[in-house]
């Protein structure tokens, strides 16, 4: 691909999630919408989605930076309904799916037909957690979509190699397809074992966050192709290693993180919007491959494999949420009893995404012997279809469908008041250490100095609870409020007459741009924005 279309794609997309912000049409959405549109504009250049570049290139970072975003524990104690909808949804769909299309198609291979049901197995939660995130979802279920994200990709790639295999006539066998998704998950997992801890150990070690940082980024890239090269799921050694580097991020400097945090957050920004602009760019490639006299059955057969997709999600999710409770004493004592509501979010928001499309694209044109590859064409357009229709109706659907369930939201008041207990108990140990530092004659420093000290410490221990306090009945602002906003418009005073200071000359940029590194991190300091 030229670069000047790479750009363009890259910027459109980026412009349109920032528009999208200001509306209340969740990003992912928007972007697929315009990418319809944009994609029958003449003169468009024709994006044909590249499984060589989207699995190995695209995939991992961003599984990297959700599984890095990500609670291993909270991932850990929500263990079993994550892996019962990462593999074992996924396994249920693919047969379901796959058989479903074999008898709506008339002329469809099953093998070929289970092809399909691999490919469109695995949700893409991106856009759910996203709607998740901005609906106020209960925390339970935003770690369970985001966990069945980082795993059924794997899973359903697998699957896929299978019913390939039998699909091109390598002689596929059901023992053989299970042995090699037993291999392919354990050496994933394998893979990412072996890796994290050395990794970890050159992030600890390096002494320059931008040599971290350069690390960081290659990361995802070392796991994915490592394991790959092993025969082995890149997606789960990813998966494996991100989740200990994010689990273990406080043992990195903090110019790391802060870093990390900057440089993730565009990476990730610019592939999801980018990923998702690839989406609705993929119709007139579909469409060049069907017929014009296959277009009305095609469309009869999209609608009848969305209605599939979207129950057999029911079908799984409601049996795996209280199955496990019936049979299971243990369960019952250890777990709430959960309403329907909960599960029938969860089946709603089972929206497929770039990698069903990717891995529809990678599906050869011919099977052994020669021959094309049956109703490949087909494929590819029932895969587009789904996707598409996923997203638009469940994806448009799923913030009013929560916002009418009413389930309950995060409980700011509570998450607050744990905030301001654990740095109380911070706080209090920070003193105890500072009042042993100072009586030593070593640390000796001016009264005005140690109380400054003590001063920061004080304000990081009082800004949470005046959270909790009494609000300005005139602005509305608490106490904490008002103070960053007042630290904000000090800084920026102090920023204004640095600059007035180098326009005339006083001082050079070099220096300017250490006093506003230095304001710059006062800042931060001062005010965080709200998550």
């Amino acid at each position: 691909m030229d670069v000047l279309p790479l750009l363009l794609l890259v910027a459109g997309s980026a412009a349109v999630a920032g528009a999208a912000r200001r509306t209340p049409v969740p990003a992912p959405l928007l972007i697929v919408a315009v990418a319809l549109v944009v994609s029958y504009i003449p003169g468009v250049p024709a994006y044909e989605l590249d499984p060589d570049v989207v699995l190995p290139l695209v995939l991992p970072p961003l599984l990297y930076t959700a599984a890095t975003d990500s609670s291993y524990l909270d991932l850990r104690a929500q263990l079993r309904p994550v892996a019962l909808l990462s593999v074992g949804y996924v396994l249920f769909a693919t047969l379901v799916v796959g058989w479903a299309a074999y008898l709506l198609v008339p002329g469809l291979p099953l093998p070929a037909a289970l092809v399909l049901g691999a490919v469109v197995a695995p949700p893409d939660a991106v856009a759910a957690t996203a709607v998740a995130r901005r609906v106020g979802l209960p925390s339970r279920i935003t770690t369970i979509l985001q966990g069945e994200s980082l795993v059924n990709d794997a899973t359903a790639i697998t699957a896929y190699k299978v019913a390939l295999a039998a699909a091109v006539g390598e002689g596929a066998t059901w023992a053989g397809g299970v042995r090699e998704f037993l291999l392919a998950a354990v050496g994933g997992v394998v893979v990412g074992l072996v890796l994290m801890i050395p990794i970890h150990w050159l992030r600890t070690h390096m002494n320059e966050a931008l040599l971290q940082n350069t690390l960081s980024l290659l990361i995802p890239f070392v796991a994915y192709g490592i394991a790959e090269q092993l025969k082995a799921s890149g997606v789960l050694a990813v998966v494996v290693v991100a989740l200990y580097l994010g689990h273990r991020s406080w043992e990195v400097d903090f110019a790391t993180r802060l870093q990390e945090e900057a440089v993730w957050k565009m990476v990730a920004f610019v592939l999801e919007s980018a990923v998702f602009a690839l989406i609705g760019l993929q119709l007139p490639v579909v469409l060049k491959g069907l017929g014009a006299d296959e277009g009305t059955s095609a469309a009869w057969y999209a609608l009848a494999l969305f209605l599939v997709v979207v129950a057999t999600r029911f079908v799984w999710v409601f049996p795996a949420t209280f199955l496990p409770r019936l049979l299971s004493a243990r369960i019952r004592e250890r777990e709430d009893n959960p309403t329907w509501k909960a599960p029938f979010v969860i089946g709603w928001a089972g929206m497929r995404g770039v990698v069903s499309l990717a891995v529809a694209f990678s599906i050869p044109l011919t099977v052994h012997g020669g021959d094309a590859f049956p109703d490949r064409n087909l494929i590819l357009f029932l895969t587009f279809t789904t996707v598409i229709g996923t997203l638009v109706v469940q994806g448009l659907t799923l913030p009013p469908l929560i916002r009418l369930l009413k389930l309950p939201g995060r409980d700011t008041q509570a998450e607050t008041l744990a905030e301001a207990n654990a740095q109380a108990q911070a706080s209090r140990a920070a003193e105890e250490r500072l009042d042993e530092l100072l009586a030593d004659e070593r640390n000796a420093l001016p009264p005005p100095l140690a109380e400054r000290l003590r001063t920061v410490m004080e304000r990081r221990r009082n800004a949470v609870w005046e959270r909790l306090g009494a609000v300005n009945p005139v602005t509305g602002e608490t106490a904490d409020d008002t103070y960053r906003s007042l630290s904000r418009e000090m800084i920026g005073t102090e920023r204004d007459v640095f600059v007035k200071l180098r326009d005339h000359r006083y001082i050079d940029d070099e220096m300017l741009r250490t006093l506003l590194r230095r304001l710059d991190l006062e800042e931060a300091a001062a005010y965080r924005e709200a998550a």
